[in-house]
C-alpha cells in the first residue's frame, strides 16, 4: 500500500512536469504571526511590576528581579532550559537570564537578546520592555511550533544595560575561548515601539541586515540603517568579540526629520520617543503598529536564520 501510494505520488509529479526531488523536498515553514495582544499583555505585567516596586525596574531594584522571574517562569513552562547568570555592578547584584531551546547544532548558535532593565526614573516600557516582551513571545512561538531548527536557538535578557551594557559584557567576557566562535549571529532588540516610530535596521552585517530589509520591503515599508544607537546597546560587546550582529530599533531621543515623517508617518520635529528615560515611558508610550511589525520581523529572522 505504501509503495503504491509513493509510486502514484511520484508518477503524478512526473506527469505534471515536476522532478522527483521536487516531490519529496519539504518546504521551509514560514514564521507565525505573533499576537500583538500577547506582547501588550507582557508589557502590562512589566508595568504592574514597576508600579508595585518604586515605579521602575532598574538594576539592583526589586522591580528588575521580579521582571526576570516573570519572564523565566513563562520560558520554563514552555520547555526552555533557563539559567540565571549573576554579576555585580555599582555595588549591587545584577542578573542575566539566558534561555536555550533544545536541539540544533550547538556549534552554530543563533541568539536574540534584549535588555530587561529600566532606568531609575521610570518603568521602561518602551526602553526596553518592548524588546524584552517581543523576544519572549517569539520564544514562546518557537515552543508552540515545536520548532526543530538546524542551528541552536538561544534567547537572552540582559541586566544593567543602562549603566553601559554591563550584563551583556559580563556574558561575553565569561565565554570560554572557543564559545564566541560558536555564536553564528547575535540579534539585538532595543526600543521597538517608540510612539513616533522609525524603522531602523542594524547595518553591521550585510546578510543579517538583508533578512530584515527584505521582510520590510515586501510590506512596502522603507527602512534606514540604524545609527542613533550604534554601540549604545547590547550588540556592542558581541561585535567587539567578532560575532556578527544585527537588530532593529524604532528611535530614541533624536528628532524625526520631515523626510522620515513623509515615509513613516508621525510628527516631524519631535523625538522618536519623547519619553525616553523618563517617568512617562509607560504602557501608554507604545505605538502598537511598530511593535507588531517589529515583533513579526523578529520571528521571521529567527525562523530564517536558524533553518
Amino acid at each position: 500500500m505504501l509503495a503504491a501510494g509513493t509510486g502514484a505520488a511520484l508518477a503524478a509529479a512526473l506527469l505534471s512536469g515536476a522532478s522527483a526531488a521536487d516531490a519529496t523536498v519539504p518546504t521551509r515553514a514560514a514564521a507565525p504571526d505573533i499576537d500583538i495582544a500577547a506582547v501588550k499583555a507582557d508589557l502590562g505585567e512589566l508595568q504592574s511590576i514597576a508600579d508595585e516596586n518604586g515605579g521602575n525596574r532598574a538594576h539592583g531594584e526589586a522591580g528588575y528581579e521580579k521582571s526576570l522571574d516573570f519572564i523565566k517562569g513563562k520560558l520554563d513552562e514552555a520547555g526552555f532550559t533557563t539559567s540565571v547568570q549573576e554579576f555585580t555592578s555599582g555595588g549591587a547584584k545584577g542578573y542575566n537570564l539566558v534561555a536555550d531551546w533544545p536541539g540544533g547544532d550547538d556549534g552554530k548558535v543563533v541568539m536574540a537578546g534584549s535588555h530587561l532593565d529600566s532606568v531609575q526614573a521610570g518603568p521602561g516600557i518602551n526602553d526596553n520592555g518592548s524588546g524584552s516582551a517581543a523576544i519572549l513571545e517569539v520564544a514562546l512561538a518557537v515552543a508552540k511550533a515545536n520548532l526543530q531548527p538546524a542551528k541552536h536557538l538561544r534567547f537572552a535578557w540582559w541586566g544593567d544595560e543602562e549603566d553601559g551594557m554591563v550584563g551583556s559584557t559580563h556574558y561575553v567576557d565569561s565565554l570560554a575561548s572557543d564559545e564566541a566562535s560558536k555564536i553564528d549571529s547575535y540579534l539585538n532588540f532595543d526600543m521597538l515601539g517608540s510612539p513616533n516610530p522609525g524603522y531602523f535596521v542594524y547595518d553591521d552585517d550585510p546578510e543579517l541586515e538583508k533578512v530584515f530589509t527584505d521582510w520590510y520591503a515586501a510590506k512596502d515599508i522603507a527602512t534606514e540603517p540604524e545609527t542613533e544607537g550604534d554601540g549604545r546597546s547590547d550588540h556592542a560587546p558581541f561585535k567587539d568579540a567578532g560575532v556578527r550582529v544585527g537588530g532593529l530599533f524604532s528611535g530614541a531621543e533624536t528628532t524625526k526629520s520631515q523626510a522620515q515623517a513623509d515615509q513613516w508617518g508621525g510628527t516631524a520635529g519631535e523625538a522618536f520617543d519623547p519619553c525616553y528615560h523618563s517617568a512617562c515611558d509607560t504602557v501608554s508610550n507604545i505605538d502598537d503598529k511598530a511593535l507588531d511589525l517589529n515583533t513579526d520581523a523578529i520571528a521571521h529572522a529567527i525562523w530564517e536564520l536558524s533553518s
